[in-house]
């Protein structure tokens, strides 16, 4: 009778600390040590790329006032120390970004460049003087909100062995027989997996071509036409080019890694392929941005841009790498609704920029459309700056 008590004991004694480990031992599953590198990485990304956004934007203010403007297809800013600092800073960001999709899925890593948002909007509220009202850093406590939430469900890396295989999840479907020694009703279902993974990668030729296709014509069609009026024209160039980007990037991270690690990856032609495509993408991604920055207020440009890059490349990314396929739909959920509050943060930053106590939103709206030196030469608006917070302004120095 002590025996059977004892190991009733002992058992319930088990079941229960099983049962308050197994929070934590669901939540060391989910972060990987690959993730948690990942983790590590992007978040140094986003302090490096935000602060790189307002120093980009001091040179190109500097070197505007002494020759032809970015937004205008001068490349003075070429010339200017102070722009080549913050494109270090930033291509500092961007190789941590690099190295960060290498260990990561795309799902965890993308969405934390919301952290750059806020360090490019407090640093623009603080060096360029463009107003953060108190809804943008409501804004800013969303985007941090939504990150962990999206931080704590991301799905496990996907284990690859060679760069072939990212190729083939792009390029080649059903490259491998995994009917192989299998029983008849395995057969079937592998048979149901093969035609789902077939569809996907339909999918991504059809989202690669269409992104293309999209990319093209905003740039021979739209910019000259409402380039300097239309935010959207510029960002949008980089946002559908940056998803493709993202997607060689994480390929050629694997690369390197593999590389790194004694399996050689340089001498196979997907390697150099991957590598052409991500200096083309990025190449295009820094020119249109840097029109966009020059024509636009930062504190827009940051939010919309992160937005529109942030959507497509998750989309690109749970097309060719299906990282969604490893997840329950609970996790799916859960993410998407930690993206959906990252974006609610960027709205409030996007919506709030030029707000004060006694103005409302109607500002906000009109500097989305109207060039920040739309009206300099008149001198009716000065760095983005609308007149009537710049005469109050002037108002209190007097």
């Amino acid at each position: 009778m002590a025996t059977t008590t004892s190991s009733l004991s002992s058992s319930s004694s088990s079941s229960s600390s099983s049962s308050s480990s197994s929070p934590l031992s669901s939540w060391r599953e989910g972060m990987s040590s690959d993730n948690i590198k990942g983790l590590c990485l992007a978040l140094s990304s986003s302090f490096f790329i935000g602060a790189s956004f307002i120093v980009k934007k001091k040179g190109l203010k500097k070197a505007g006032s002494s020759g032809l403007r970015a937004g205008s297809g001068g490349y003075s800013y070429l010339y200017e120390p102070l722009w080549w600092v913050g494109m270090i800073t930033m291509i500092v960001g961007e190789i941590a970004n690099f190295a960060a999709y290498a260990f990561a899925p795309a799902i965890l890593v993308t969405p934390l460049g919301a952290l750059s948002i806020i360090i490019s909007a407090a640093l623009a509220h603080i060096i360029l003087r463009e107003r953060l009202h108190l809804f943008g850093i409501l804004g800013c406590v969303l985007c941090v909100v939504g990150s962990t939430t999206i931080v704590l469900h991301a799905p496990q890396e996907r284990e690859i062995e060679s760069v072939r295989e990212v190729w083939d999840l792009a390029m080649e479907p059903g490259s491998q027989n995994p009917t192989q020694n299998s029983t008849p009703h395995t057969k079937y279902h592998i048979g149901l997996l093969i035609k789902r993974h077939n569809l996907s990668f339909a999918a991504f030729l059809f989202y690669a071509a269409l992104i293309i296709t999209a990319a093209f014509v905003l740039i021979f069609h739209f910019i000259p036409l409402y380039g300097q009026t239309h935010i959207l024209v510029y960002i949008g160039v980089c946002s559908l080019i940056g998803s493709l980007s993202v997607m060689s990037v994480k390929a050629l991270g694997i690369a390197i890694k593999l590389t790194l690690s004694g399996m050689n990856q340089l001498i196979y032609p997907q390697t150099w392929a991957f590598t052409l495509v991500v200096v083309v993408c990025v190449l295009t991604q820094m020119n249109y941005l840097n029109k966009a920055l020059d024509t636009f207020n930062t504190a827009v440009v940051s939010p919309i841009y992160y937005t529109m890059f942030t959507t497509l490349t998750i989309l690109a990314s749970v097309i060719m790498f299906k990282d969604w396929d490893r997840q329950s739909p609970t996790q799916v959920i859960t993410e998407i609704c930690g993206f959906v509050t990252i974006l609610s943060g960027t709205f409030l930053l996007h919506k709030t920029k030029d707000m004060t106590d006694g103005h409302g939103m109607q500002s906000s709206l009109s500097s989305v459309r109207l060039p920040k030196h739309s009206e300099e030469d008149g001198q009716d608006d000065v760095e983005g700056i609308p007149l009537t917070l710049r005469r109050q302004d002037s108002m209190r120095d007097s």
